[in-house]
């Protein structure tokens, strides 16, 4: 049989665990009006490495693809 005490813990630790959720996705995701974070990616095609910096004020086409 559980102890009263067990069950506050659990709900404590429930409510850590959402809130570390809801921090976590918060930051993650894009906000409208904020500036895009930079690019990041290993190689770079007739270029080198820009920043968000580099290519403001231009347009960017960006290509997103894989194999499959």
């Amino acid at each position: 049989m559980a102890s009263k005490g067990s069950g506050l813990g659990m709900r404590v630790l429930v409510a850590a665990v959402a809130v570390f959720a809801v921090a976590w996705l918060a930051a993650a995701e894009p906000r409208p009006g904020q500036p895009a974070p930079d690019i990041a990616g290993e190689r770079w095609v007739n270029s080198a490495p820009l920043t968000m910096l580099d290519l403001r004020g231009r347009v960017v086409l960006v290509e997103f693809w894989t194999f499959g």
